[in-house]
């Protein structure tokens, strides 16, 4: 094809926008699957509470950008999340592609910024700003600028995290020690996490520097000449396969995997199609996509509009990403008053954000334990997906993302701090409503218990000894526990 070795071509935007709508389908798929649990009617946080107090402080939807300001009855929550699905599948197939993609910007948006805490993650962001960068690629035609944003989005994200790690307060990635913790602490680990917990500390502490080198370093590379893009691609794409295969972080790494394509070429997508093309069974091939027809460009009359507005777009994206980073990495920035106010008028829009993930890894596990009592008998609740029962692997769960099980990640850190709100309705619903959380759990809850608790347990993967003396992935010892709170006493929510 004519500028297959150009930037922003429509094979590489094609592949793109097919990755991006499964990542899409995937992400609503497993948001709608536990909605109303999380914010429905009777869920943890309920939505309506929400524009309650919006309303009560005078928060409009400058500043509380959602759609669902309009309905978020159980019936309207469950009819968006249907319309963001068609729409990714609308894109998957092809049809009306960037249009698609807008529409889906602004539906997840409303429903990142109105799920509130269970929707607080960089991917839930990220997923909102590949959307709408996604609309302003066509797939007929040639369009560097607009292949452009992407890259810089992909730049951004690993540049940022980088940056988030040197600038660590525990200095963990500098001296090599990050990695040794990070298996057993993610958030939801896999049972390969606990294999990869076992290799030599050495193995960590070059896995730590070359994370540092991937995302510090290897970000230039997709400005570069075509093999430092290729090399840029396959290293990540191998830190890629190793974070899916040991942690759950939901649609993330898939997101980011759809992102590498930018740094690819029309060519070197048709030296791959060909590739798979060779390997395929006879009567596969003759059903494969033929190769596509130059496109035709259109005439400068009727593309200058479109490049103008697409060159503003870039400009204004551009300085508010510069700006943020500013504000998270400087601190003299932070103090700016005209940068601060521009950043916190353009975040609740999701549209440049700021990535940092893992910027220090966290040193030990600590777990939260729901148990229940009958009489004298306290009974232990073992959450789905998270670390319970220490002879129980841990599972493979994502692309799907259990949203309460990662938030109580976050409380375990934290819980001598006080309880969120989310978990006081949790304790409320397995008092009065235990089947509305019983999909939580793995055991099944009783119907009238008379209280409730939870239990800290600080978690470690067993050594190899242990694990073939007790078939366990994970020892524990109790931290303490929250006062009994009698279910008579709690007023049902």
């Amino acid at each position: 094809m004519p500028g297959g070795n150009a930037d922003g071509g429509p094979r590489v935007a094609r592949v793109f926008h097919t990755l991006l709508a499964l990542v899409s389908l995937t992400a609503w798929f497993s948001l709608g699957t536990q909605l109303l649990l999380l914010v429905g009617e009777h869920g943890l946080l309920p939505m309506a509470e929400l524009f309650a107090r919006a309303k009560a402080q005078g928060v409009g939807p400058s500043e509380l950008p959602t759609l669902l300001w309009l309905a978020h009855s159980d019936g309207a929550l469950l009819f968006g999340v249907l319309l963001g699905t068609l729409v990714s599948l609308l894109a998957l197939l092809g049809f009306q592609t960037r249009l698609a993609f807008a529409v889906n910007a602004a539906l997840y948006l409303s429903y990142t910024v109105g799920c509130d805490t269970f929707t607080s993650f960089q991917w839930d962001n990220m997923l909102v700003e590949a959307s709408l960068l996604a609309a302003l690629l066509p797939r007929d035609r040639p369009a560097p600028y607009a292949a452009l944003l992407l890259r810089l989005l992909w730049f951004k994200l690993y540049l940022e995290s980088g940056i988030a790690k040197w600038q660590s307060d525990l200095g963990d990635w500098k001296d090599g020690s990050a990695m040794s913790f990070y298996y057993e602490t993610a958030p939801l680990p896999t049972w390969l996490a606990w294999y990869a917990h076992q290799l030599p500390a050495y193995v960590h502490r070059l896995e730590s520097w070359a994370a540092l080198f991937m995302e510090l370093v290897v970000p230039f590379f997709a400005f570069g000449p075509r093999a430092l893009r290729l090399f840029a691609f396959v290293y990540v794409s191998g830190f890629l396969v190793i974070d899916t295969a040991t942690a759950n972080y939901g649609f993330f790494t898939y997101l980011a995997a759809a992102l590498q394509v930018c740094l690819l070429r029309d060519s070197d997508i048709a030296w791959l199609q060909r590739q798979i093309s060779a390997r395929l069974p006879t009567w596969l091939k003759s059903g494969a996509p033929r190769e596509a027809e130059a496109p035709i460009a259109p005439p400068p009359s009727a593309a200058w509009p479109r490049r103008a507005a697409l060159a503003l777009f870039f400009a204004a994206w551009t300085l508010a990403s510069i700006n943020g980073a500013l504000i998270h990495f400087t601190r003299r920035a932070a103090t700016h008053e005209t940068l601060l106010h521009s950043y916190q008028t353009l975040e609740p829009f999701r549209l440049a954000n700021v990535y940092h993930l893992f910027g220090q890894i966290t040193r030990e596990r600590v777990e939260p334990e729901f148990q229940t009592a009958e009489g004298e008998t306290w009974t232990a609740h073992a959450m789905r997906y998270k670390p319970g029962p220490p002879q129980r692997p841990p599972p493979i769960v994502a692309p799907h993302q259990p949203r309460v099980d990662f938030r109580l990640w976050f409380y375990g850190l934290a819980y001598e701090h006080g309880m969120p709100r989310f978990v006081h309705t949790l304790l409320d619903r397995l008092c009065h409503a235990p089947r509305v959380v019983q999909p939580l759990f793995s055991s099944r809850l009783p119907e009238h218990p008379e209280a409730v608790r939870i239990v800290f347990h600080r978690y470690r993967f067993t050594t190899p000894h242990q694990r073939r003396r007790t078939a366990a992935y994970w020892t524990r010892e109790e931290l303490g526990a929250t006062q009994p709170l009698r279910c008579d006493s709690l007023v049902q929510q």
